[in-house]
């Protein structure tokens, strides 16, 4: 089947035709690594994760880049105080790089939470300075960009004067842009209000600061993207992928950036993942309405009624397609609880046991299939594809029950479809129970009715729990905290 793909750059779904037959470069935008990661990168992150097991899962040899923005994120071209390393250092009293290694390990560890796979190449901003220099150097040789007190600006009105088009992504034209342009810090350094900086230079408080040409400063954060992406998939290559909130300007710049350094679009295929919200509201941690993917995991919060497992997250997510806006709910999360648990039990029906095989299917195993994967290849529509995969799931159940038959080879058939589609492309797994945990509960359950006991001075029921259990390897221990228990 061919696969389709919406482009954000044509605004239509288009038949994907890679640059190389049966490889893909895909870029994607990854962390700016100051703060945890959010709910909603995890469900951006999740949505590229879902989509790069797609593409190895129809045949495509996938090289994934995806990096980590650990210098130069600006929340505006003007004051560099606004640099979001410099101020979260002060505010947690570290050293930048010890926020980059601290928020970087959490990054990793919630997203093998979900279980994400891990890009092909993972490269940082501040392991390429050297490549945006080079590229600053270019563009500037070109006409494209200029210094300015130290600082590198990319020159918007030239760009568009030679026949370009910067706002093409997000389109917007130039005149809007300048009519709602706010007068920042450091605008003066500027020709035009939209030109964007490529290189900054850094003030004498400022600490990250690398040497170059124009002085010492750090880079702009739409530059790091171009150079990392072309570095490792070349100058033009199929896929990139981010939030939709980086369409403007982060990636409208990316575009302006890499068409005037090397006269090509640089990316065959954009493609945005759309916002999270709760309860049909932004997430916010100014209105409250807000909450971290390890506290949906584990119960702490204030919004849930209970703990959720990462696989139940991850298949709740993946109800909604892409670029569709997906809430999140306590009734929501509740519903995809009892769908995953359907589905996994249909699963474990599938692999244990033995169902009885006849000379005819009452199930088009071939039909189904097709359902299946026009679904996965129209632009990744998972929550189609998850609504086929419970055709089959009924069918399953039907045929524990008896009223459904299936041939040896179809049922073969459903068993290697299934699982692929399940397990390697939706990326879910069971849930295994902690065995741990269900004999701490137990214990603790034993701990309160021998203390129930005590209190009841039934001291001959209280030295026989602690008698048995001790005769079982289990130790119970009396103090002033309370009563605690060890295993022998």
């Amino acid at each position: 089947m061919e696969l389709k793909i919406y482009n954000s750059l044509s605004g239509e779904k288009e038949i994907f035709r890679p640059i190389h037959e049966n490889n893909v470069g895909m870029y994607v935008c990854g962390p700016t690594v100051y703060s945890n990661v959010h709910l909603g990168n995890v469900r951006t992150f999740m949505s590229f994760d879902f989509i790069y097991r797609s593409l190895v899962h129809l045949g495509y040899k996938v090289r994934y880049v995806r990096n980590i923005t650990d210098a130069g994120h600006l929340t505006d071209d003007g004051d560099v105080d606004n640099d979001r390393f410099v101020k979260q250092s002060r505010l947690e009293k570290l050293e930048p790089m010890e926020i980059v290694q601290k928020y970087t390990v959490d990054f990793h560890k919630v997203l093998d939470t979900f279980n994400l796979l891990p890009p092909t190449i993972e490269p940082t901003a501040t392991g390429h300075i050297l490549e945006q220099i080079e590229l600053t150097q270019k563009l500037i040789e070109k006409g494209f960009a200029y210094e300015s007190n130290g600082s590198v600006y990319f020159d918007v009105l030239e760009y568009n004067s030679r026949g370009l088009n910067y706002g093409e992504l997000s389109r917007r034209n130039i005149e809007e842009l300048f009519a709602n342009t706010r007068d920042l810090d450091g605008q003066n350094e500027k020709k035009n209000p939209q030109d964007f900086a490529l290189w900054k230079a850094a003030s004498p408080a400022h600490i990250m600061r690398w040497n170059s040409p124009w002085g010492e400063g750090f880079p702009g954060w739409h530059l790091e993207c171009t150079a990392m992406s072309t570095k490792y998939l070349g100058e033009r290559f199929d896929i990139h992928g981010g939030g939709m909130d980086l369409k403007f300007p982060h990636h409208e710049c990316e575009v302006a950036q890499g068409k005037a350094c090397n006269g090509t679009e640089p990316v065959n295929y954009w493609l945005h993942a759309n916002m999270l919200t709760m309860n049909g509201q932004r997430m916010s941690k100014s209105t409250g309405n807000y909450i971290l993917p390890m506290e949906l995991v584990s119960g702490n919060n204030d919004f849930f009624e209970k703990p959720f497992h990462p696989a139940i997250v991850r298949f709740n997510f993946l109800q909604a397609h892409y670029r569709s806006v997906l809430d999140i709910s306590n009734e929501a999360m509740v519903a995809s609880e009892k769908g995953f648990q359907r589905l996994m039990e249909a699963m474990k029906l599938l692999s244990g046991f033995g169902f009885l095989t006849s000379d005819s299917s009452t199930f088009d195993i071939s039909a189904w299939k097709e359902k299946c994967y026009t679904a996965l290849t129209d632009d990744f529509n998972s929550p189609i594809l998850i609504s086929h995969l419970f055709e089959a799931v009924n069918f399953i159940f039907k045929l524990k029950d008896g009223k459904e038959t299936v041939t040896e080879a179809e049922l073969k058939e459903l068993q290697h479809i299934i699982s692929g589609l399940v397990y390697e492309v939706l990326g879910l797994q069971n849930i295994e129970e902690n065995n741990n945990e269900k004999l701490d509960q137990t214990l603790q359950v034993l701990i309160e009715l021998r203390n129930q006991a005590r209190k009841s001075k039934n001291f001959d029921l209280s030295d026989q729990i602690r008698d048995r259990l001790l005769a079982e390897g289990i130790e119970l221990k009396d103090g002033r905290e309370g009563t605690t228990y060890s295993l022998s």
